[in-house]
């Protein structure tokens, strides 16, 4: 231990040792003791020096670390300190205190070397790297954590090399994974550090890390954190988003596909008090505005960038970015990225663009959100990147947007300007004819792109007239254009006008013949281009050329002083064929040109290197070639590229005449279709009735042919009966005919019994109804006269009663007969003590029961008194129903009367009935058709009748 006081610092005799010896030393304790707590005081000592003395460090003991790594995996502490020590040797991270500032002036590069050297040294031997992932995908805190941390500086020093190291290992990225879901913030947070460095550049491992479930875990970890107002963590979690989603395709659609850009939606929200945004929060919105410009950025995919803009539509995300561009408080920063996002977005979507043309500022009254950017970018007083993102903005609503173009270009129009609100047609020629030279660009480069690739609107802004001075008469937009032009204002503002009048007359001979008809403007170009002037001066001289170019190019000759070749033979003249095409070659070749070809957003680094937009490029590059062709054409070969082109205009008349012809018959064709889908299905319900009927018909078919094996059998049956059985003539369909109608006469038969039956029940039942009438009439006349006459006659209607107490009284009389006769045995008997004690109970008990009895009656004759005052009341009620009851009695006696009548009448068809039966029935004897004889029928009904009769004699 006093080894170990010495090299920590603690007093010791003698001479102190040098860094170097005491390093070595310490390694040759790790490599050589047999003891785990010396070799972890040693690794302990070597952690303490490798910031002082990270070169020997790095070179001694690199070996010796690595071997603890390897053999000593058991204990977490000496792992810990060994990682440790080797990122101390690795990182250049690190601060170093005790340099001198003549050091720290060389400090960074000599940092840089150690770092990549040591690093290269590390990962010389693969097993290193794949050890670090095992112990990475340790839980214990003291070896995860600098296992991150030390992986994390291999990947900052030597990317490429540990990238293919980590991707070839099983599991590689797997491991590195898990470090999201660690509930150790240190470790999760250093974790997304790891993966930042991990996916840089290398599109295999970005596509694993997605499939891992990436995105997931880092859209919850912002969210945990609090979205835009979280702190560092949601930065570096954003950071690791952008390089996943970034010039990556297969993760962008992931990311669509999984629904995740709904989850972006929360990070925009933004209240009304927007003052006061932390350092921090500005980043992160920064880096998520950033990262949805990655989803719909032009350089991707048209059809992934046109899905993500529908999706960000949809889910209300392009909303609330509008939101914060109309929102007040919002930072200049942030405000300018939110219009380049907002211009991304809607940048070729026409869906998008509709609704951006709709969003209103906040204002009083609200004006287009469009007329208020136009403002910005016309004001000199604004940022000039926030005026660059306002053009781009601009474009970008244009894009592929005809409506859109149209709509700028009708606010320019006499009929629709409207003199009580600012319209972006106003805007955009007060800042083309204002002093501010940018305002000028700008504006030519806006109203540039509301003609892109239009040539009707090309001839609608030939109609636009500006009123330049009082007293003045107006001129045309395209005069005031070339009346600034010629008046020598600054390079930008011409380099503006003359890309705005290229732009114009291309693709537009109507717009060329305005051009040429004012006299001044070809003397001017020519005088342009024929100068020798310096460099500054060489763009406007390209562009004029260009301008001429296409003057030529697109001219139909309408105009006799300025036809293709009069115009040639004037170039031959001033300028020469050989100057004109080196001229035209000075704006292809220009340095701003090539840059503002790359990319379609305006980004420049001061306002004096805007000179050409992005679309103006693709111009340029589409006539340059086309131009210089034309110059060099002799005169027959225009008459006959001429003929040529009236032959393709003839070609396409017709091309155009026969696509008429065949939306026609397109629309034919549909309608036709829709017809034969009709038909077709009428066919197929007619095709199903049919079978429907096939069916049936088959069906009735089987059924005939059973009927004529049945009719066969019968016959054969009577031919063996009778041999000289003869048809007379007369088909077996007639024969089966009879028999139907006789089976029905029969049933008709069979019915009409049944209903003489119930007429006859229903006669019976009115008769005993009728003597049920009669007696209850005559008891209630004799209740109605007894009532009158006294209370006593009444008794006697009431004998049913009294029946009974008759008979109780009887039976009380016998008991008094039974009583006496025991009493006279009694006295005439002999007085012997037995047969007195004998015969005492029994008559005590006759006197116990006859005395229970007496009381039953009395209560008896009680109970039928008040059922005798209950009857007086009911006799009374009776009198009134009598009367109802006669009303019933002729109403019975009329049913009576017409069911008499129903019977004769069914009587009489019975016997019409019994007529055709014999009828039918001889026609079948004639035929030879067994039928059954008359008698045994008579017989059966006649035993019907008579059973009948005895039921009616009984009743």
């Amino acid at each position: 231990m006093n080894f170990l006081r010495g090299v920590m610092g603690g007093p010791s005799a003698g001479p102190q040792p040098s860094g170097a010896e005491t390093i070595q030393k310490l390694c040759d304790r790790v490599a050589s003791s047999t003891l785990l707590d010396d070799r972890r005081d040693a690794v302990r000592a070597l952690k303490s020096l490798s910031k002082k003395y990270r070169l020997e460090v790095g070179i001694q003991a690199m070996e010796h670390l690595i071997h603890v790594l390897q053999t000593d995996r058991s204990d977490s502490e000496i792992i810990g300190y060994a990682l440790d020590t080797l990122y101390n040797v690795i990182s250049n991270d690190l601060e170093e205190e005790e340099q001198d500032d003549s050091e720290e002036e060389n400090l960074p590069k000599q940092v840089d070397d150690l770092g990549s050297q040591f690093t290269e040294i590390f990962i010389k031997q693969q097993e290193n790297v794949t050890l670090l992932l095992a112990l990475v995908e340790e839980f214990d805190f003291h070896v995860r954590w600098p296992g991150v941390k030390l992986l994390t500086s291999l990947l900052k020093q030597q990317g490429p090399q540990v990238q293919q190291i980590i991707l070839v290992s099983p599991m590689g990225v797997s491991r590195l994974m898990d470090l999201l879901a660690d509930s150790r913030e240190v470790i999760r947070n250093d974790g997304v550090l790891l993966l930042q460095q991990l996916t840089r550049s290398n599109a295999a491992i970005q596509k694993i890390v997605a499939f891992e479930n990436a995105f997931e875990r880092l859209l919850d970890i912002i969210t945990e954190e609090g979205n835009s107002d979280g702190g560092i963590v949601v930065e570096d979690c954003l950071l690791l988003l952008q390089n996943l989603l970034k010039n990556n395709n297969s993760n962008q659609n992931f990311f669509k596909e999984g629904s995740y850009i709904q989850r972006m939606k929360p990070w925009f929200e933004v209240g009304d008090d927007n003052c006061g945004w932390s350092a921090q929060k500005v980043t992160n919105l920064h880096l998520m505005l950033q990262l949805v410009r990655v989803l719909v950025s032009p350089t991707n995919p048209p059809g992934a960038t046109s899905s993500c803009q529908k999706a960000m539509f949809h889910c209300g995300l392009l909303q609330q970015l509008c939101t914060i561009l109309m929102a007040t408080g919002v930072p200049a920063d942030i405000l300018t990225e939110t219009i380049n996002t907002v211009s991304e977005v809607i940048r070729g979507c026409q869906m998008n663009q509709d609704y951006f043309a709709s969003v209103n500022a906040p204002s009083n009254p609200p004006r287009p959100a469009i007329v208020v950017l136009l403002m910005s970018m016309v004001n000199e007083r604004q940022p000039f990147v926030l005026r660059c993102a306002v053009l781009y903005c601009f474009q970008c609503f244009l894009y592929k947007n005809q409506k859109g173009q149209g709509e700028i270009v009708s606010t320019l129009l006499p009929s629709t300007i409207d003199g009580n609100s600012v319209s972006a047609g106003q805007l955009l020629c007060g800042g083309l004819f204002s002093t501010d030279s940018l305002s000028n660009w700008c504006a030519a480069v806006a109203l540039a792109h509301a003609l892109q690739e239009n040539a009707t609107l090309k001839e609608q802004l030939l109609r636009v007239q500006l009123a330049t001075s009082i007293g003045n008469p107006p001129v045309s937009l395209l005069q005031q254009c070339t009346n600034i032009l010629s008046q020598g204002s600054k390079v930008q503002t011409r380099v503006g006008l003359l890309m705005l009048l290229c732009t114009w007359l291309s693709n537009c001979s109507i717009a060329v013949t305005h051009f040429l008809h004012n006299p001044a403007n070809i003397p001017f170009l020519t005088g342009q281009i024929a100068e020798n002037l310096g460099e500054e001066e060489q763009l406007v001289q390209g562009l004029c050329a260009l301008l001429l170019g296409i003057s030529i190019y697109y001219n139909d000759n309408s105009l006799e002083n300025y036809r293709k070749e009069k115009l040639k033979q004037l170039i031959e003249k001033r300028i020469g064929r050989e100057n004109f095409i080196e001229k035209l070659g000075f704006i292809s070749k220009h340095e701003l040109y090539s840059r503002a070809a790359q990319k379609p957003q305006p980004s420049f680094s001061s306002p004096d290197h805007m000179m050409f937009d992005h679309e103006f490029t693709k111009l340029v590059k589409e006539l340059e070639g086309v131009i210089s062709k034309a110059i060099y054409k002799s005169s027959e070969e225009d008459k006959k590229e001429e003929e040529v082109k009236k032959t393709l205009e003839q070609h396409d008349n017709i091309v155009t005449h026969y696509k008429k012809v065949i939306r026609e018959q397109d629309q034919e064709l549909e309608e036709l279709k829709q017809r034969v889908n009709t038909l077709t299905s009428q066919n197929e319900q007619l095709q199903a009735t049919v079978t429907q009927q096939v069916s049936q018909i088959q069906q009735h078919k089987d059924q005939y042919n059973l009927l004529k094996v049945q009719l066969g059998k019968d016959t054969q049956h009577h031919n063996s009966h009778s041999d000289t059985f003869q048809m007379n003539g007369i088909q077996v369909e007639e024969v089966s005919k009879l028999k139907e109608e006789l089976e029905e006469w029969k049933n008709k038969h069979e019915l009409l019994q049944g209903q003489l039956r119930e007429k006859d029940s229903a006669i019976e039942k009115l008769k005993s109804s009728q003597l049920e009438l009669g007696t209850t009439e005559q008891s209630s006349q004799t209740s109605k006269s007894g009532g009158l006459e006294h209370n006593n006659e009444l008794q006697k209607e009431l004998e049913m009663l009294r029946t009974q107490v008759q008979l109780q009284s009887a039976e009380i009389s016998k008991l008094q007969l039974e009583n006496q006769k025991l009493q006279v045995t009694n006295t005439s008997a002999d007085p012997a003590l037995g047969d007195s004690g004998s015969t005492a109970p029994n008559s005590s008990e006759l006197e116990g029961r006859l005395q229970q009895e007496i009381k039953e009656l009395k209560s008896e004759v009680k109970a039928l008194s008040e059922e005798k005052e209950s009857l007086k009341q009911h006799l009374d009620s009776s009198s009134s129903t009598v009367a109802i009851l006669q009303d019933e009695k002729s109403k019975l006696q009329q049913e009576v009367a017409e069911s008499k009548k129903e019977q004769d009448d069914l009587l009489v068809l019975l016997a019409d009935q019994d007529q055709k039966l014999s009828a039918l029935k001889i026609k079948l004897k004639d035929l030879g058709v067994p039928v059954e004889d008359e008698d045994d029928i008579e017989s059966g009904d006649q035993g019907d009748e008579d059973e009948d009769g005895d039921e009616e004699e009984q009743d």
